[in-house]
This record gives C-alpha cells, structure tokens and sequence, in this order.
C-alpha cells in the first residue's frame, strides 16, 4: 500500500513504472496488491525510482522482511476471507483502531461464547462451512489475546450502540458473560469503550467500520459488508470516517455512563 502511494504521489501510473523498471505491469500491480511479496532487489528498486530518502528506505525495507515472516493468521487462509487476512495484518501494525459498531459488541471485545453464537446465527445466510466457523472464532480470540493483552498493546476505542446489549446472540447466560466481560475489559488503560445511547438519533447513517492508525503511514479503514471487507485508503474519503468517528465520540455516553449502563443491562439478563 505504501508503494502504491508513493507510485500516485509521484503521478506514474503501473505502466509507466513497470516501462522504467523493464518490468511487465502485471509485476507491479501484483506487488502494489500484494498478490505477490516483492523481493528486497525490487523494493530497492522502487525507492530509488520514487527517490525515497533514507529513513523511509529503511522502514520499507523493514516492512519487506516482515512481510516475509507470515504471521500466525496465515494458517487460516482457507477458512478466512483475503481481505480479513490483510486487515489482520494491517491491524497488527498499527498503534490504534477506532470502531464503530451498530448491531454488534466490537470484535476485539467479544467472549468466546458470543462469538460462537454470532456465527451460529449468521451460518445459513453466510453460508460457511461449520470448519470454518471454528477458525473464524480462533481468529478472534488470538487477535484478542496479541492486541489487546501482551506487552505494547493496540490502543482500542470503540462505539457501539445502546441496542447492542440487549441484541441476543446465545442464551442469557452468554449475553450476562459477555457485558460483565466488557466491564472488565474496559478497565484496561488501553481501552475506551462508549455507547450511544438508544435516545440520541446516530449522527452519521454508515455500517461498522475500523479506523487503523499507524506511525509514520497514512490512516487506513475497514469497512465490512455481507459479501466482504473493503479498504479505504484515499486521504478526503479517511478523514470523513475520522470527522464521522469523531461525531459519534461527541454524542456517546462517558465511559463511565457507559459502564453503569452496561452494569444495568446484566441486570435486564439476570430477568
């Protein structure tokens, strides 16, 4: 992604590049896509044509090595869709996600149990195989565990709103572990956790999506759809989920209303 922007910045288009390099344009479009990892011998070859200067040769050349040691989500590659392969990835780069959640708890924050019953229920419109269910939910609890509870953890904030909680995925006794699970969690230092509230109109009509942000990139979001994962990289379209993120920050609860509304929602489960 980085090369790619560097390649617009510079107004050349995959053609021209890949006529400069003596290269074919498939080449470069599958390197730019990550179809393909590129070769140290090709990144050199790229920042000397987009005349990088040195700490950014560096850091690229570092993400190439990085990229050459897969990451324990490339064992799922069959069970889980490219694009939530890559956002993985992404995610586990950056230093901070923003999440807006509208029918669901955020991903990040869900027990196993809810998971599980997540899957269970959206199982015959999504149609994956129940192998895959099983991935799917060992997918997000390791994302759980390396993001959120090893040492320099991914700073997490998140909306999501009022109907969530009384949203029924499992039986009661799931829905009682998962908010007390939220309580717990959000104590942690690196986790900000707010609800909008079911009275307060949404500022912003737009499904979930994650904001990543990382040091020394450009912000990327993830949106999902019932077919899918879509990245936006394009600065404007970014900055309008950031200003929309923002909104929602504005006419949520405080962490603690928030807390206290979740503690009166396990109540509503203990019925």
């Amino acid at each position: 992604m980085e090369l790619r922007r560097l390649r617009e910045n510079l107004s050349l288009t995959g053609d021209e590049v890949a006529e400069r390099l003596k290269w074919s344009t498939a080449k470069v479009s599958r390197i730019e896509n990550a179809k393909t990892l590129a070769g140290e011998t090709d990144v050199e070859a790229l920042v000397r044509l987009y005349e990088v200067d040195e700490a950014l040769r560096r850091v690229l050349i570092g993400l190439r090595h990085d990229a050459a040691r897969k990451g324990w989500w490339e064992r799922y590659r069959n069970s889980v869709s490219d694009d939530y392969i890559t956002f993985i990835g992404m995610e586990a780069e950056a230093t901070e996600a923003r999440n807006w959640e509208p029918q669901l708890v955020p991903g990040l924050l869900q027990t196993e149990d809810y998971t599980w019953s997540v899957h269970h229920a959206n199982q015959d419109a999504s149609q994956i195989p129940p192998g895959w269910v099983q991935d799917r939910v060992e997918v997000r609890m390791a994302r759980q565990r390396t993001l959120l509870h090893e040492s320099d953890p991914l700073t997490h904030v998140s909306v999501f709103h009022e109907s969530v909680l009384r949203n029924q995925y499992g039986d009661a006794r799931v829905m009682r572990d998962q908010l007390a699970h939220l309580i717990e969690i959000s104590e942690l230092e690196h986790v900000e956790m707010r609800i909008l509230p079911q009275d307060v109109p949404p500022p912003v009509s737009t499904g979930p999506f994650v904001h990543l942000k990382f040091p020394g990139f450009p912000d990327v979001v993830y949106t999902e759809s019932f077919f899918g994962g879509r990245f936006v990289e394009e600065a404007k379209m970014v900055y309008g989920y950031e200003l929309a993120f923002g909104r929602l920050m504005e006419r949520a609860l405080s962490e603690t209303a928030s807390q206290e509304l979740i503690r009166k929602a396990v109540e509503y489960w203990n019925k």
